[in-house]
C-alpha cells in the first residue's frame, strides 16, 4: 500500500507556482524524509496531503487510496506542524483533555504514561515548557492517536540537539514498533529516514529508498579537460578543479568506467545537494526506473 499518492500534483497561491506537476509515491513502512530548501514547497506539499488545503491541479490520496480531509483519511493521521501547534495557556493536561474530545480514538493511558516518562509535568501550562518539552507534548498527542501516518512538519528546526536526539528516537521506535509510516520535511537530510523524496523549486527532484539511490549513483573522478565531454552515463552535477574533475552520474557499480577515470560510492547528503544544485538534472534519461515529473524518471 502506498500511503501517499500524487499525480500532476500542483498548488498556485494567486501568481505564485507553491508546487507544480507533483507525480510520486510513498510506500507504507518508511520513514520518509522530504528534503529541499526553504521555499521549496514542503509545506503546501504536507499540507495538502493531511486536507489542509486543496490542489490547483491533479490529485493526491492518502492511505490507499483516500481522500485527504475525509474522516476515514483523518482516522489515519497524525500532523504535527512546524510550530508544534499548543494553547499556551492550557496546561498538558488539558492538552490531553481536548485532544481526547476532538478525535475519535485516543489512547489517553498511553499519553499519560509517556508524558511521565518525559518528565512533563501534567499541570504546567505549554507555554510554560522548554522547546523540547513543547516539541515532546505534541508528538505525544500525536502518536496517542496511533495513526497510520505520521507526518511532520520540520519538526526539530528548532530544538538544541539533544532534544532533537530525542525526539527523533521517539519516531523511530513508534515506526519500529507500532508500523507508524513516518513522513517528515526537512531543509537538511534526515539520517534517519530510509525513502527520501529531493524537492527544490515546487518539483519533484529524485525520489526512493536510500539504497536504490546511492546504487544508481556513483562519483567518476578523472581529467578536467575531459569533463565537458564526458557522454558514458547521464551526469547531474559537475565539480571541476584546474587538474581533476569530480562527476556524479546515474550509474552503477557494474557500469564500464572510461580510461582515465576512477569510480566512486556517493552518499545521500552529496547526492541530495546535488540535485538541489542542479534542479534540471531530474529531466536527465538515465537508469533510474519509475515515472516522475514531467517526463523525469524517479527511483521508488
Amino acid at each position: 500500500m502506498n500511503v501517499i499518492e500524487a499525480s500532476g500534483l500542483g498548488k498556485r497561491y494567486g501568481r505564485t507556482q507553491a508546487l507544480r506537476d507533483c507525480t510520486l509515491a510513498i510506500p507504507a513502512g518508511h520513514v520518509t524524509a522530504l528534503v529541499g530548501p526553504n521555499g521549496a514547497g514542503k509545506s503546501t506539499f504536507l499540507n495538502l496531503a493531511v486536507g489542509l488545503s486543496a490542489p490547483s491541479e491533479g490529485g493526491l490520496t492518502v492511505l490507499g487510496g483516500r481522500a485527504p480531509g475525509s474522516l476515514a483519511a483523518l482516522d489515519g493521521i497524525a500532523f504535527v506542524a512546524q510550530d508544534t501547534p499548543l494553547y499556551k495557556n492550557v496546561s498538558a493536561g488539558d492538552m490531553l483533555h481536548l485532544t481526547r474530545n476532538l478525535n475519535r480514538q485516543f489512547d489517553w493511558a498511553y499519553a499519560q504514561t509517556r508524558l511521565g516518562e518525559l518528565g512533563i509535568p501534567l499541570k504546567r501550562k505549554a507555554g510554560k515548557l522548554s522547546g523540547g518539552q513543547q516539541a515532546q507534548l505534541a508528538l505525544t498527542l500525536a502518536l496517542a492517536r496511533h495513526p497510520r501516518l505520521l507526518v511532520l512538519d520540520e519538526p526539530v528546526a528548532m530544538l538544541d540537539p539533544i532534544a532533537r536526539h530525542d525526539f527523533m528516537a521517539t519516531v523511530l521506535t513508534a515506526a519500529a514498533d507500532d508500523g507508524v509510516s513516518v513522513l517528515l520535511s526537512s531543509h537538511v537530510l534526515e539520517r534517519v529516514a530510509d525513502y527520501f523524496i529531493v524537492l527544490s523549486q515546487g518539483r519533484v527532484q529524485v525520489a526512493g529508498e536510500a539504497d536504490d539511490l546511492l546504487a544508481g549513483h556513483r562519483i567518476l573522478t578523472g581529467p578536467a579537460a575531459e569533463a565537458a565531454t564526458y557522454t558514458e552515463q547521464p551526469v547531474v552535477h559537475v565539480r571541476r578543479g584546474d587538474v581533476q574533475a569530480h562527476l556524479l552520474v546515474r550509474a552503477t557499480a557494474d557500469d564500464p568506467v572510461p580510461p582515465g577515470w576512477e569510480s566512486h560510492p556517493v552518499g545521500l547528503e552529496e547526492l541530495a545537494l546535488a540535485y538541489l544544485r542542479e534542479p534540471e538534472a531530474a529531466a536527465l534519461p538515465g537508469p533510474i526506473r519509475s515515472r516522475g515529473v514531467e517526463g523525469a524518471e524517479v527511483t521508488r
